[in-house]
């Protein structure tokens, strides 16, 4: 039994058909998320808390959370 193979324009279009059928059939794009600002991603990056923050301007015991 002989082995067939696609010429060149057979390919093609098997190619063309499977892009096209993607396209058709694929999921919409998951929407994108809202990013936080860079100093509110840096200060959850460090860990910093605002309560600690204001406590320890004004002088007071820093509050445990």
């Amino acid at each position: 039994m002989a082995q067939k193979t696609a010429h060149g324009d057979e390919a093609a279009a098997v190619a063309a058909a499977i892009a096209q059928f993607e396209a058709e059939f694929a999921g919409s794009p998951a929407p994108a998320r809202p990013q936080a600002p860079a100093w509110q991603r840096a200060a959850l990056l460090e860990g910093v808390g605002a309560k600690e923050t204001i406590e320890n301007l004004r002088g007071g015991s820093a509050w445990l959370s």
